[in-house]
């Protein structure tokens, strides 16, 4: 079954990204299906910390960015999302190439959404497991 509400591309989704820290870090929206939304982003020198890992703050913002628009894409009208909590557990070093990012709902509700975004590293290992609360306001 679809989750989404709103129809959209992946062209739309990534020139929304452009000017803002989205496009900044390079994130780049590669797949919607029924009840996923996936991203890439590269591990370069703007998403790692000094020692040339994945710094977590860039991970971070590759599952926030999933998961707000993953609830926006479940709202209507003049509906917004907001986060209002987000965690990530960083499992494993990622030091090039692109990770990806997969967005699922735990819980699509009217006023408050629960996204999973689980980030792979190139060889698709896991390296981050985030959960993202968000709140629907009119």
């Amino acid at each position: 079954m679809k989750l989404w509400k709103r129809e959209t591309t992946l062209e739309q989704l990534n020139r929304s990204g452009e000017g803002c820290m989205v496009g900044h870090v390079g994130i780049e929206f590669t797949h919607i299906g029924d009840d996923f939304l996936e991203a890439t982003m590269p591990v370069d020198p703007r998403t790692t910390q000094p020692f040339g890992l994945l710094h977590g703050g860039a991970s971070v913002v590759l599952a926030e960015s999933l998961g707000s628009m993953a609830g926006y894409l479940c709202t209507t009208g003049d509906q917004q999302v907001v986060g209002v909590e987000i965690n990530a557990n960083h499992l494993r070093p990622a030091f090039d190439g692109r990770v990806r990012g997969v967005c699922r709902a735990l819980h699509a509700g009217r006023r408050n959404q629960v996204w999973q975004i689980e980030i792979f590293d190139k060889r698709d290992k896991l390296c981050c497991i985030s959960r993202l609360t968000t709140a629907v306001i009119e």
